[in-house]
């Protein structure tokens, strides 16, 4: 954790916790990792420095409020976007129409699964606007999530106050270690949506 970070969570608080949140959300790159910032943000309620709902309650609302601004440009320029894109870029009208309706017919756990997987929470909400997904589908998912999201890593913060030091010089090493659980699972999960999919056309055809 750099200390000119902690300087500046510790001197200016909630303040701080919101904007460092905020801009990584909507992609402006931070010095830490936000896991890392609500951690610690944890770690000073456990000094006394500052309170743990509030804590919370400002990680949620920078949050939110980044993952639906981004959503939100995506959702109105999206269909600029996708007739403006790059010759490499491979989305036709077709394919995004088609996720779209799938997510709407009950495949918004992929967008649950996104938002909780580190290093692609952005760019979730930045597919899920592209792709026009309802703002009534996408909104609560991005409160829901936003909410355990911020409240998992600043409580953990908190729950590590006694073991800080330690905990802090092996945060690097059990950061990649859950992202690379993670990735084992969405991988898991994508290998078994492509293997059913396959079966329900094999079983299509056998029936046509």
């Amino acid at each position: 954790m750099p200390p000119g970070v902690i300087e500046y969570i510790t001197n200016h608080g909630y303040l701080a916790i919101f904007l460092l949140v905020f801009a990584q959300e909507i992609g402006i790159p931070n010095p830490v990792p936000n896991e890392l910032v609500l951690m610690f943000s944890g770690y000073l309620t456990f000094k006394g420095i500052i309170y743990l709902p509030l804590v919370i309650l400002t990680a949620m609302s920078a949050d939110f409020i980044g993952t639906v601004l981004l959503y939100t440009v995506f959702y109105f320029f999206g269909t600029y976007i996708l007739k403006h894109k790059p010759r490499w870029l491979p989305i036709s009208d077709k394919k995004v129409n088609d996720f779209s309706s799938r997510i709407s017919k009950g495949g918004q756990w992929s967008i649950y699964i996104g938002r909780f997987t580190p290093l692609v929470r952005g760019y979730t909400s930045v597919i899920t606007g592209f792709l026009r997904i309802k703002p009534v589908i996408f909104l609560p998912i991005a409160l829901i999530t936003a909410t355990a999201w911020s409240a998992a890593y600043v409580i953990a913060g908190r729950m590590l106050g006694p073991y800080w030091s330690y905990a802090g010089n092996k945060m690097g090493e059990i950061k990649f270690i859950t992202l690379i659980t993670v990735l084992i699972i969405l991988i898991i999960i994508t290998i078994r949506y492509f293997r059913k999919a396959t079966k329900r056309k094999q079983i299509k055809q056998q029936t046509l």
